[in-house]
């Protein structure tokens, strides 16, 4: 019998992104809104994060921009008096104030029920111990583990397991202070690093070389159970899951594999009682059937975001469902409007996960990866084979446009060392062993990476160098087709042959080599679906789908999050989906972020889960006919397309393309200041090294070097003397070969001043000034912002709003602009 409907929920979001806490709670927690919104139910939410979807205006009846704090969201409950809390769609921050709060009696004194996984359930996961303690009641296999408090008692339990041994935390976030020690030194270290952070550890046996697997698990009050999605992580054991290249559905389990982790997920979450979604990773032997679980995260996480939009199946809508007392046979799958809820997906088709790192921003930082997340986003690349996926995703992750197919990208001192001990390049490293001739075997014992994967790479090395070969002869069209489906981009072709990009393209459509469109329907085409869900791939000959009638517009996303391009790229694409659709168009989102609201089934009315770049734009733009392209809303990665598009016949809206061009190149921009007569500091554009040096001799030091079409400052840098002004150009024409560096006198104590607004037809309809409480050379992204201006002259706002009207009529600005 179901439990009496709750009028009022409150719902805890995840607060500020940080590592291990991303858009993925923006996403889980925007689908728990929508869950509750259709059934009458008021929603309240605490989040202070300015930059989600869950915060705007059209999502929760009230929003609270307050601390995700035990100490606040008692003051909420106070105030708004809800009959039920939502604690699993905002992160581990939710998790642990929720159990605070029950804890302190405060849920038990304003009569507030917690909805789906009780309390206990969420304590019995999180506890090491008593998560050991309970599994073992069901006969369920675990890692040789003890929890202790001390560092005595860490040294003392590793002494009884054996070195090596892993430290793991309780009630931790993204692997904190876990990680995997030799000796007692290294276990000294890292405990007493770990017990600064909580009062308990965890001290198991390092399972070395030994498979990851996880499953994400839906389970209803019924009882009723299935599993969702199953991932295998392409690293081995000891790399957290966040950092790891994972794999869906899993490639190299065998049959019984695959059912006993399965049957032992199910009944693990029925022990449990959780209610709702969750997930379970597993170590598995690659050299037997002996398995051990290693966690339960009885939440949503960055792995059911990605399991999600893998599958198609609406998790954390779900979630919220059940959350409320409903049963999965009671409700459909949204995605493919002809399942149920209970009905377990299946794949014909590859999804490859990447991490993105943005290591090389920090000066002194260690690269290595391991049990604790670095990663401050993540990529999801769909593909009919392993190749395909896995090459579209590592084009994806913007460490190198050329993938797999050559090195210039990389340097790498030690190859077996750089396999062995992991860094944020090492599936590169393998590339590059493998085109030495080093062997799969030798890799293997290396790595620990299952040798399927291995000879996957190895074939995408092989067609590489085949094409290589075709350099100076005609090349045979079968070439081109296994190019093509393994992934290969016309550009890494055109590298490899020595081509034009262009000319790469025109041969290909001249012997009918074109992408088709596919659906993600969830059921593997084994009952009629119609779902807005694509991809495109060269294995096929007619699309799925045909174009929505009516005017259809392309909004080109944000992709990966990064340092400097995150949520609130999201927010600016969501919203203008929404409001083109308000206005009657169709729209088409293209991005491949998996923790994105913008990537949900139901914010656009077709949604493509590929690639950023001018090759998949175009085969869209004849594929799908739009009205144009909007490039201003998703960042850095549209922007730079613009001039490309334009170039190529693509209409793009908004502001010309020549325009961003002329803004993101920084000698076309302070050239255009020059000519507007509006002050700029003292300038030079980077001809040679020797005319840089003299500018700096002359306007003095400190000079400030500005690459362009970069994001969030990449490369700039305050040079003090010469060695630092070489050595900072150095990085700077790395990191945008194609376009100019600019150098210019550095103003000290200077007071920045910003100016947000949206121009129509170059002129400003809207606007907005901040005032930044550090002086210039904070960047924007890292400085204190105060709106409105509370030190700032009026006569100085009004020459700001001067300078910026007749920036916006030079550059025509149609769209938003910050200046």
């Amino acid at each position: 019998m179901k439990k009496a409907r709750p009028r009022k929920v409150l719902i805890l979001g995840s607060a500020a992104l940080k590592i291990g806490e991303a858009g993925e709670f923006d996403y889980s927690g925007s689908q728990a809104i929508k869950a509750l919104k259709e059934e009458g139910i008021q929603t309240v939410l605490v989040n202070p994060n300015i930059a989600t979807i869950q915060t705007s205006e059209a999502m929760a009846d009230r929003v609270y921009f307050l601390p995700v704090d035990g100490h606040f969201v008692e003051q909420v409950i106070a105030r708004e008096r809800p009959d039920g809390i939502l604690l699993s769609f905002g992160g581990q921050t939710a998790l642990n104030v929720g159990i605070a709060l029950h804890r302190q009696g405060i849920l038990d004194q304003y009569g507030v029920r917690v909805l789906g996984t009780p309390i206990q359930a969420i304590q019995d996961t999180e506890n090491r111990d008593r998560f050991r303690q309970r599994l073992h009641e069901i006969q369920a296999q675990t890692p040789r583990s003890r929890a202790v408090e001390t560092v005595d008692q860490a040294v003392e339990v590793a002494g009884r397991i054996g070195y090596p041994v892993m430290v793991r935390i309780a009630y931790a976030l993204g692997g904190l202070g876990s990680g995997v020690c030799r000796n007692e030194k290294q276990l000294r270290r890292l405990a007493g690093k770990a017990l600064s952070y909580t009062s308990q550890i965890l001290i198991e046996e390092y399972l070395e070389g030994w498979k990851e697997i996880e499953y994400e698990v839906v389970r209803d009050a019924y009882d009723n159970c299935i599993t969702v999605c199953n991932m295998e992580n392409f690293d081995p054991l000891g790399i957290h899951t966040g950092e790891s290249i994972v794999v869906a559905p899993s490639q190299t389990l065998n049959n019984r594999e695959y059912h006993l982790l399965r049957e032992v997920a199910i009944r693990v979450i029925r022990h449990l009682g959780i209610v709702g979604e969750c997930n379970i990773q597993f170590a598995l032997d690659p050299r037997s059937e002996d398995y051990r679980i290693i966690e339960v995260n009885a939440r949503l996480s960055r792995s059911s975001a990605l399991a999600s939009k893998a599958t198609g199946y609406p998790l954390a809508f779900v979630a919220a469902k059940l959350a409320l007392g409903y049963g999965l046979f009671e409700l459909p799958n949204h995605v493919t409007r002809v399942t149920r809820a209970y009905f377990e997906p299946a794949l014909d088709y590859v999804v490859v996960k990447i991490p993105r790192w943005d290591l090389k921003k920090f000066r002194r930082v260690s690269r290595r990866i391991g049990s604790g997340m670095k990663s401050v986003g993540e990529v999801m690349a769909v593909g009919r084979t392993f190749e395909e996926a896995l090459q579209k995703a590592l084009r994806m992750v913007e460490i190198g446009a050329r993938g797999l197919v050559a090195n210039d990208n990389f340097r790498f001192q030690n190859l077996a060392k750089e396999i062995r001990e992991p860094t944020e390049e090492r599936v590169f490293a393998i590339a590059e062993a493998l085109r030495q001739g080093m062997s799969i075997a030798r890799i293997h014992r290396l790595s620990h990476i299952d040798k399927w994967f291995l000879y996957k790479i190895q074939r995408v090395v092989d067609l590489a160098q085949a094409l290589q070969r075709a350099r100076n002869r005609e090349v045979d069209r079968e070439l081109l087709v296994q190019a093509k489906r393994a992934g290969f981009s016309d550009e890494q072709i055109a590298f490899l042959l020595g081509w034009p990009e262009e000319k790469v393209r025109r041969l290909r459509e001249h012997w009918g080599i074109v992408p088709v469109l596919r659906q993600i329907d969830t059921l593997a085409a084994e009952f009629p679906a119609q779902t807005n869900y694509l991809y495109l791939t060269y294995h096929g000959e007619t699309d799925d789908v045909s174009p929505p009638q009516g005017q259809r517009v392309l909004i080109l996303g944000s992709g990966t999050y990064r340092i400097g391009s995150s949520v609130e790229f999201d927010w600016c694409c969501v919203n203008t989906g929404r409001t083109l659709r308000q206005m009657g168009k169709k729209t088409i989102m293209l991005n491949y972020n998996p923790e994105t609201v913008s990537t949900d089934y139901d914010e656009s009315d077709l949604l493509v889960f590929d690639e950023i770049r001018l090759e998949t734009v175009l085969e869209l733009w004849r594929k799908l006919s739009p009205l144009g392209v909007i490039v201003s809303m998703g960042g850095q990665i549209p922007n730079n397309l613009a001039l490309k598009l334009h170039l190529a016949g693509v209409r793009v809206l908004g502001t010309p393309p020549e325009s961003i061009d002329q803004a993101e190149n920084r000698g076309k921009f302070s050239r255009l200041l020059d000519k507007l007569s509006i002050d700029q500091p003292a300038w030079r554009e980077l001809t040679s090294l020797e005319e840089i040096k003299e500018f700096a001799r002359k306007v003095g030091y400190p000079v400030l070097i500005r690459p362009s079409y970069v994001l969030s400052g990449a490369a700039m840098a305050v040079a003090s003397n010469e060695g630092e002004l070489y050595r900072y150009l150095q990085r700077a024409t790395e990191v945008s070969p194609e376009h100019p560096t600019v150098v210019s006198k550095f103003l000290e104590n200077a007071k920045e001043i910003e100016l947000d607004g949206v121009a129509r037809r170059g002129e400003i309809v809207a606007e907005a000034i901040s005032e930044h409480v550090e002086n210039a050379g904070v960047h924007s992204g890292d400085a204190t912002l105060v709106f409105p201006p509370q030190r700032t002259y009026l006569e100085t706002i009004r020459r700001v709003r001067t300078i910026a009207r007749r920036i916006a009529r030079a550059l025509r600005i149609h769209g938003p602009f910050n200046i």
